[in-house]
């Protein structure tokens, strides 16, 4: 059965002055988290929706990859996933994420290289975040009167 999880954003302004703030009702974890132009293309504090990309995929591999090797009869000790999210501002139309870069380091108990790069393989292939940067992307839009 299907199910559904949802992030809120709210932006005021415009691009370039405005700012947003972005929060996690359903499990709690954030809420109202700032988010600007500054803290996307630049230094200043908060998060963007490329981080949380980037997060949302090395928590989602870690997982596939653990069943996988569960799957395949080894119980990791330890994996460590870092996702980095590409994204090139000078794209046309405009700014595109042009890539991830997952980086993984684990401890796997009587495992071998060249069967954990086979195993590491099928889990990005199978990472739910991973297929999901490939799916249509459907919208609703209301405008308010």
């Amino acid at each position: 059965m299907a199910f559904k999880r949802y992030a809120d954003a709210v932006w005021q302004g415009d691009l370039q002055a405005g700012k947003g703030s972005m929060s996690t009702p359903q499990s709690g974890l954030f809420a109202n988290q700032n988010y600007s132009f500054k803290t996307r293309f630049g230094d200043e504090k908060g998060t963007n929706p490329e981080e949380l990309l980037a997060a949302a995929h090395a928590g989602c591999f870690s997982m596939a990859l653990s069943s996988v090797l569960g799957k395949s009869g080894f119980t990791p000790e330890k994996i460590e996933t870092r996702a980095e999210v590409t994204m090139d501002p000078g794209m046309d139309p405009g700014p595109t994420v042009t890539g991830v870069n997952l980086i993984v380091n684990a401890k796997v108990p009587g495992i071998s290289a060249e069967q954990f790069q086979q195993i590491a393989d099928a889990a990005k292939a199978g990472c739910v975040i991973s297929r999901a940067l490939a799916v249509p992307v459907t919208l609703s839009a209301t405008l308010q009167g």
